[in-house]
């Protein structure tokens, strides 16, 4: 079952007071050798909180922020929702024949689950990732199954599917990633609905979300769910943690979200506690 979609609420919120730093004129700890710490500190973990910082160091959220914030200026550290990453876990797009390379007998058995869950009759969506390609290739003998997708390398693949019909939306071509973008091809997917989405996201930080490294891809992205009444990410284990330029959806609208068996435990908590149903193969 979908999750049901919040629509915002109309009311104003109260503008809250702001936060007085409640550092002390006498704090015998100086900024640099604190912020030399906080670099420490995420080149060690790959990620810290504001909150665990401000408790480490006895002082304000301000102050941890102003850090954080100093510090991601400099390139030492890599600001995200509510703390900061290791400038490394933030990725950068390859072109799509090395990610094809990649993972490959993850993003297998996680294409063969995810087909699993793709019935006769139905409408899906899938996006233009490798992972979403390996779908492709195995939902060749469903019947009576529409494909909507902007991924020139998916369509190819189910060019010999006789029980499936796959739609193209127009645009303009990105050779790195074998999609078609620009508001062209959000327009398309406007006119269409679909029963699931299939959504491979270039970084999968639980913290800031599903993410993408194009921002004209994750505007298309961002078009396929508002079309989508159930919404599932396909990834392998190691984009989570990680994320890329632009955040695509946050966890708390995903429904499934399908991974491998080598996710460390805390990530798999985390994700669930979203709310979202974690299936790992």
């Amino acid at each position: 079952m979908a999750k049901p979609r919040k629509l915002p609420e109309r009311s104003a919120k109260p503008t809250a007071p702001p936060e007085v730093s409640l550092d002390n004129a006498d704090d015998t700890m100086m900024a640099a050798e604190r912020r030399t710490q906080i670099v420490q500190i995420v080149r060690s973990k790959g990620r810290v909180k504001v909150n665990e910082l401000k408790q480490r160091f006895r002082t304000s959220a301000v102050t941890i922020r102003n850090d954080l914030n100093d510090l991601h200026q400099k390139g030492l550290l890599m600001r995200s929702h509510g703390g900061a990453v290791r400038t490394d876990t933030v990725l950068r797009e390859s072109p799509v024949y090395e990610r094809l390379k990649v993972h490959s007998e993850e993003k297998g058995r996680i294409g063969a689950k995810a087909a699993s869950l793709v019935n006769d009759g139905e409408t899906i969506i899938l996006d233009s990732g490798t992972t979403t390609l390996e779908i492709a290739r195995r939902i060749k003998n469903r019947q009576n199954l529409q494909v909507l997708t902007n991924g020139v390398n998916v369509a190819m693949e189910l060019l010999d599917a006789r029980g499936v019909s796959t739609f193209i939306a127009g645009g303009t071509v990105r050779g790195d990633s074998a999609s078609l973008v620009g508001r062209t091809t959000e327009e398309i997917f406007e006119q269409f609905a679909a029963d699931k989405l299939f959504l491979s996201g270039a970084g999968c930080d639980p913290d800031f979300g599903v993410s993408g490294a194009n921002l004209e891809e994750v505007m298309v992205n961002r078009a396929m769910l508002r079309i989508a009444r159930e919404i599932i990410l396909v990834a392998d284990a190691t984009k989570f943690s990680k994320r890329s330029l632009s955040r695509i959806v946050a966890f708390s609208e995903i429904d499934i979200v399908i991974s491998d068996i080598s996710m460390p435990l805390d990530l798999q908590k985390q994700i669930e506690s979203f709310g979202c149903k974690l299936i790992l193969v």
